[in-house]
């Protein structure tokens, strides 16, 4: 009787640790988000920010764990994770569009998007070009008619790594403005978009490139002024005030998703996991501030659906690579 008895309890015991997977992961494990560049940037802020509401929504014990890891536009990261923690299911990274860039440029060495699984994107943060405050260009147009007169006469400094997403940005401008000499036009890389700014605000280099939510602080400040952003159409309130490329006869469009991805060797539940506990933020009032404080516009694609979509651009960066001559 006593044996049939403890014998149904652990039986029973099992069954619900089994129906409360989830549970049991989030609870036995702490996580880490990497950001592959440094304080400040695009992929700091999304580690910090999906960390913090983490920790809120009571997602994970105490706090998620931000490591900067700068280097190669992303590619120290992305080797890191494929060579030394494959199968770490409490681990997380911050991706975009510059990662999908390096990745169709073949700049991570040897290793493509396959080598990780891609989890899901949490909104999408529009390119600007902006300069400092005293800058003598007032609109896209006027920095344009610059390049078009001499393609190295503004220098640009962005976040991503040359030929990355930022550089890109500039170049499809360019070519949209009929500036001759692409390859003339100066590109200047930095660990994140923060330090990049920096380097304008200071006087040191022409213009930014990169994405509004890096720039906000300084916008804010009064520091940076906005000459494009690079969407469709303007930007909800209070971004509204900022024109666009469009506006300025030069069409050119470029969404940075914000996402994540974990390593290709994680567990099927840690998988499901991080699917669940990304769609559970998207779908928060917190996130939804957060989105509209830092100019993001909504954008949300998890599991499946998001790997095909990483997919699909990668073929679409490439050829747009080749097109400006950037990869043959």
């Amino acid at each position: 009787m006593k044996r049939t008895t403890i014998c149904s309890l652990i039986g029973a015991t099992l069954i619900t640790l089994g129906s409360q997977g989830t549970m049991a992961f989030e609870q036995s494990r702490s996580v880490t988000c990497i950001a592959p560049s440094g304080p400040g940037g695009g992929w700091d802020f999304t580690c910090r920010s999906v960390g913090r509401l983490m920790a809120e929504l009571g997602l994970v014990r105490g706090s998620m764990q931000t490591t900067n890891m700068t280097g190669a536009g992303g590619g120290v990261a992305f080797a890191h994770v494929i060579s030394k923690r494959a199968e770490d299911n409490a681990l997380i990274v911050a991706a975009s569009t510059a990662t999908t860039t390096r990745l169709a440029q073949g700049q991570f060495a040897g290793m493509d998007h396959d080598m990780v699984q891609w989890v899901g994107a949490l909104g999408a943060d529009y390119g600007v070009i902006a300069v400092a405050k005293d800058s003598p260009y007032q609109n896209l147009n006027e920095l344009m008619a610059a390049l078009q007169q001499d393609p190295s006469a503004v220098k640009f400094a962005g976040g991503s790594a040359a030929g990355g997403w930022d550089h890109l940005k500039v170049l499809m401008a360019a070519k949209e403005a009929e500036v001759e000499g692409l390859s003339r036009i100066t590109y200047l890389a930095f660990a994140g978009g923060a330090e990049a700014i920096t380097q304008v605000v200071g006087g040191h280099i022409g213009a930014f490139t990169g994405d509004i939510s890096e720039a906000m602080g300084f916008i804010e400040s009064g520091d940076l002024r906005v000459l494009a952003v690079l969407s469709e159409e303007r930007l909800p309130a209070p971004l509204d005030r900022f024109p666009t490329a469009r506006e300025q006869n030069i069409d050119t469009v470029s969404p940075n998703w914000r996402g994540f991805y974990v390593p290709a060797g994680v567990s099927e539940e840690a998988y499901q996991w991080w699917n669940g506990s990304l769609d559970k933020i998207y779908a928060s009032d917190e996130w939804k501030t957060i989105m509209e404080q830092n100019g993001l516009v909504p954008f949300h694609k998890s599991g499946p659906a998001f790997t095909d979509y990483v997919r699909d651009q990668v073929a679409e960066i490439q050829a747009i690579s080749k097109e400006v001559g950037l990869i043959k």
